[in-house]
């Protein structure tokens, strides 16, 4: 890690406010921290494990539904810190750009996010999860919006893009919201947690999209 890095990863978060991304002192890698209204998105570090932990464990049948590394949780605490480390060290080697979602106060995981460039170039991709007891107020879409805004303003990308399976309505409801389009339905690309083929709804913007602002 560079010291311009770690300069950044350590700052205080208080010089923060509402929207301020901190942290891009690198150009070619998105925001370490991330301050929206209600919540911190930040690179994780191994201390954040228990929280992790916790925040998956509690929410074990709502994310089964539809996330297929669930079905292999819980998992040990040390398994949980050696998966933070990795999610570290490919952020900051920019492979891909895994968030914790947090209160404002960084005392509870409310989900994880990020940015993963695995759709091919000059894109990146968005995927999403809320913990059981946080679900429903809005907390995807207001982390979902923060990350379409520096995913966008990121060297080289020109478009991002959100899949979910068309059952998940909750899910597919929030591209939409924030402006993406519907670009196409592709059949058989992905499998449920169950291990059936499903569809896959792909949603996109670019650079010339308007971002939208979120009510609530």
């Amino acid at each position: 890690m560079s010291s311009e890095v770690r300069e950044a990863w350590s700052r205080d978060s208080s010089e923060a406010s509402s929207w301020k991304t901190d942290g891009d002192v690198d150009s070619t890698l998105p925001p370490l921290r991330i301050e929206t209204p209600r919540l911190v998105l930040r690179c994780w570090t191994p201390e954040d494990a228990p929280l992790l932990k916790a925040a998956i464990d509690s929410s074990l049948e709502h994310l089964r539904e539809w996330m297929p590394w669930a079905m292999k949780e819980p998992s040990e605490l040390r398994v949980i810190e050696e998966r933070i480390r990795r999610y570290q060290r490919r952020f900051l080697e920019g492979e891909t750009f895994v968030y914790a979602i947090f209160d404002r106060s960084e005392s509870e995981v409310v989900g994880e996010s990020g940015l993963m460039g695995r759709i091919g170039p000059r894109a990146l991709e968005i995927g999403y999860w809320i913990r059981a007891n946080r679900a429903g107020r809005g907390f995807a879409t207001e982390a979902t919006r923060a990350l379409t805004v520096a995913g966008l303003e990121m060297p080289g990308v020109d478009r991002l893009e959100i899949h979910c399976d068309p059952r998940n309505a909750a899910s597919a409801a929030i591209p939409r919201k924030l402006g993406y389009r519907h670009r196409e339905t592709v059949q058989e690309q992905k499998e449920t947690p169950e291990g059936e083929v499903r569809e896959t709804m792909i949603f996109e913007s670019t650079t010339n999209d308007e971002i939208h602002t979120i009510s609530r």
